[in-house]
């Protein structure tokens, strides 16, 4: 089969960017020839730069005739878009529509409804984008602090609906968890054409080692719920928790008792801390689109004690592969991990079955065969065949 991936990156390499890249890695490998074409927010600088991004991101002519080349050129049998935003725009959906070519867009995060991307605003959840449209959001410059980007967001999204753009140019979408394919059928987005496919982590299997304390892995920022942690940790004594990661709120944690700041971890050392941890605590206080570093854990036979909220309340079977807690909630955070804390042979349990989770649903193995038949249904619907 032959592939055409199409990808903005971010200015700061981010998950979404990387699985991007394990999915163009695990297609060719499987022996599909696969095209990148990769377009970077590096490329974005200075006033006119961002005044120019502003413009191309409704309707971009050139990213509609680059990709029409591309088309012509390579003679994909699918393109799958992961990001167009700002440089490329949904016109791509328009130069695969015009070259009868069938496309498939992963919705990454809810850019194509909501200015924020995360249906947040001044750190509490809010939908209001799904009710009342995006223009809310331009006066509050939900994008980057910017009236002017979100004004073109808001634009993006008010046109795109209006024309038709998701219901006639999309062949499918594909949606990280069912929580988020319930939004993007609620904002309008045909529901018959979303399919659910998780992503991957290819993790060794990790040696038995003793296990103790909490880990929390992630940017250090508000959406993160890092306050939330650090007011539960007072509340308990004796429980220490490791932070890998690093951001904005890092000053936070400065001789706060109980946190062991780690910094920013590669992938073994954060494996390691994973496979000696008794827990890890993702108190996010937004939905999450799909937490990587859950899926992590589980392959590394670690239960996770999450926000009951999104994404997260939907991957943890409380009671089963984690914990689930109230969000925003550092009594009931707290509460959760000293039962932790107080049954060690109960997380264990928890433990084995988060590893069985993901060797059930989240190896590469079964994403290659859901991401090969969502292709292929694509093809079929348009009366493509390979």
């Amino acid at each position: 089969m032959r592939v055409l991936v199409v990808h903005n990156a971010y200015q700061q390499r981010g998950g979404e960017d990387a699985v991007v890249l394990n999915e163009v890695t695990m297609l060719r490998a499987k022996g599909h020839d696969v095209h990148l074409h990769l377009l970077s927010n590096e490329k974005i600088s200075g006033w006119m730069g961002r005044f120019r991004a502003a413009c191309a991101a409704v309707f971009s002519i050139a990213s509609y005739r680059r990709i029409s080349v591309i088309i012509d050129g390579f003679k994909p049998d699918v393109v799958h878009v992961h990001n167009f935003f700002p440089l490329m725009s949904p016109a791509v959906f328009y130069a695969c529509a015009r070259k009868r070519v069938p496309s498939i867009f992963t919705l990454h995060n809810y850019r194509i409804v909501c200015p924020t991307a995360l249906l947040m605003h001044d750190g509490v959840v809010t939908e209001r984008s799904l009710r009342e449209g995006p223009w809310w959001a331009v006066s509050q410059g939900v994008y980057r602090g910017s009236w002017l980007g979100t004004a073109a967001l808001a634009t993006m999204i008010s046109v795109h609906r209006r024309i038709g753009t998701w219901s006639r140019r999309v062949t499918r979408f594909i949606a990280l968890t069912g929580f988020a394919a319930s939004k993007f059928a609620a904002a309008g987005i045909p529901g018959e054409r979303i399919s659910v496919k998780s992503n991957f982590v290819d993790v060794p299997l990790q040696s038995d080692r003793d296990r103790s304390g909490f880990l929390f892995a992630g940017r250090l920022s508000p959406e993160k719920g890092v306050e939330v942690l650090v007011d539960a940790v007072k509340l308990l004594d004796g429980a220490l928790v490791k932070i890998a990661g690093g951001g904005p709120l890092e000053g936070r944690l400065s001789g706060a008792p109980g946190l062991i700041p780690l910094g920013v971890l590669g992938a073994d050392a954060m494996y390691r801390e994973m496979a000696s941890s008794q827990a890890l605590i993702l108190p996010s206080v937004w939905y999450e689109g799909f937490p990587m570093v859950l899926v992590e854990a589980y392959a590394c036979g670690l239960p996770v004690i999450a926000s009951r909220l999104g994404a997260m309340a939907e991957l943890v079977d409380d009671g089963v592969t984690g914990l689930l807690f109230d969000p925003g909630s550092a009594d009931d955070l707290a509460r959760k991990m000293r039962w932790a804390m107080e049954h060690p042979e109960a997380m264990a349990r928890m433990g084995r079955a988060a590893r069985a989770r993901y060797e059930a649903e989240y190896t590469q193995e079964i994403n290659y065969s859901q991401l090969v038949a969502i292709y292929r249904d694509a093809m079929d619907a348009v009366g493509r065949t390979e």
